[in-house]
């Protein structure tokens, strides 16, 4: 009988103990779980601190560079509207393109650039280079209808590579200019020659810009200001 009160008693000492066991192994995996819960919380609410973070960084930057390009858009309008009211440019846009028509003009049979047309064509060459960097410009030569034509072509030819010679030598980068003559082609004033009243219209150059699509629509809001 005694052997039996033993037998039951070890048997609920090792049934405590077991379940004082399992209780202790089972508050031991809930405080290991709420620590790497909090571990993993306090993970994900760093990493969404520093995404916030990163965003913040991203769209300050983004702010400052719409910033830049508003204000050389601003830049740019002004000094296109400058070039039209100072020096009398035409400038007329389409998508990818801008074409300038200053009131530069030849003597009668001569391809050399007139000094009083010099101080236009200098700030031209300030205004493509600062913005136009890269472009490729077209010089365009014109001649009026004096004379065999293929002398007018090689005459209008001459003008624009006389016209592209001066730019060159005010910053702008030979590479990116070309010339090409239109002869007596794309009159001003039709049949008006040599010595005729607005003759020296049809002696003339123009220029046209590959520009990207921002700088044309500065060209078209300068042209509309007007």
């Amino acid at each position: 009988m005694r052997q039996v009160r033993f037998v039951f008693v070890a048997t609920l000492a090792a049934t405590a103990l077991s379940a004082c066991a399992t209780k202790g192994f089972v508050r031991k995996n809930i405080e290991t779980q709420r620590v790497s819960m909090a571990g993993q919380l306090n993970g994900e609410r760093g990493e969404r601190m520093g995404s916030d973070s990163a965003i913040r960084g991203d769209l300050g930057r983004t702010q400052a560079d719409v910033a830049k390009v508003q204000a050389d858009l601003a830049a740019l309008r002004g000094d296109l509207q400058m070039l039209r009211t100072e020096f009398g440019a035409k400038i007329s846009a389409m998508e990818g393109q801008i074409t300038f028509a200053f009131p530069v003009h030849f003597e009668f049979n001569n391809a050399t650039v007139r000094p009083v047309d010099q101080a236009a064509l200098e700030k031209f060459a300030t205004v493509a280079a600062r913005y136009y960097g890269g472009a490729q410009i077209t010089v365009e030569g014109f001649a009026d209808p004096a004379g065999p034509a293929a002398y007018n072509l090689r005459l209008s030819r001459n003008r624009a590579e006389s016209v592209r010679e001066f730019i060159t030598s005010k910053g702008i980068d030979g590479a990116h200019v070309k010339t090409v003559g239109y002869g007596e082609t794309r009159l001003v004033r039709k049949s008006a020659k040599g010595a005729d009243v607005g003759a020296e219209l049809n002696r003339r150059v123009t220029f046209v810009i590959d520009a990207p699509a921002e700088a044309t629509v500065a060209a078209l809001s300068a042209h509309s200001n007007n």
